[in-house]
């Protein structure tokens, strides 16, 4: 009954969300990222080891290169209302 008198409230309410799941998307991103080079790092290591450095030679593993964000994907992009 609130919000329909003040509509302010409400669209504040939903604004204050969507900043919530901007961050929450920036923050699973970045979880992901590091992840993902964790189990690169793991592989790289793996495959040098002998005796698995010999198989994986002989069945063409080589080493991946770790997740490298082009540049400016640093910052967060701008949305404007």
């Amino acid at each position: 009954m609130v919000s329909e008198n003040y509509p302010q409230i409400k669209s504040n309410e939903n604004f204050l969300s969507l900043q919530t799941q901007l961050e929450g998307t920036e923050n699973r991103i970045t979880v992901e990222r590091k992840r993902f080079n964790d189990v690169v790092q793991s592989y790289n290591t793996s495959i040098r080891q002998f005796p698995v450095s010999f198989i994986a030679g002989l069945r063409g593993f080589h080493e991946k290169p770790y997740f490298q964000a082009k540049e400016g994907s640093e910052n967060a992009p701008q949305v404007k209302f």
